[in-house]
């Protein structure tokens, strides 16, 4: 077993960046389609609302949630993987850091 120490900054809040796009993805795909059903069943006439006057230019826009999403949460995991590490050092320069085992292979015979 091996202690980790310290991350590297930059490379943490790049991961994070990267990894939270793709949840803005799926938000950004689940508000985009959701609207679209709604405002195709309130054109339809199949449900009523007095919220939204069904497909519109709106519902056109709601597709900008597909690039707008992915980014607003790109920057947010960004800047949440550099909080991430820097209280991680931190921690890990009291408390001694996490053990972690690089070993692929381990005898846990004894």
């Amino acid at each position: 077993m091996e202690k980790l120490q310290r991350i590297r900054i930059f490379a943490l809040a790049i991961f994070q960046a990267i990894l939270s796009s793709f949840l803005g993805l799926l938000a950004g795909i689940l508000y985009s389609f959701g609207g679209l059903i709604i405002d195709t069943l309130v054109s339809i006439g199949w449900i009523t609302s007095s919220e939204t006057p069904g497909l519109s230019f709106g519902t056109f826009l709601a597709f900008g949630a597909l690039i707008g999403m992915p980014v607003i949460f790109a920057i947010g995991g960004f800047l949440a993987g550099i909080v991430e590490a820097i209280l991680y050092n931190l921690f890990a320069k009291k408390f001694g850091g996490l053990n972690i085992n690089f070993n692929k292979k381990e005898n846990h015979n004894g």
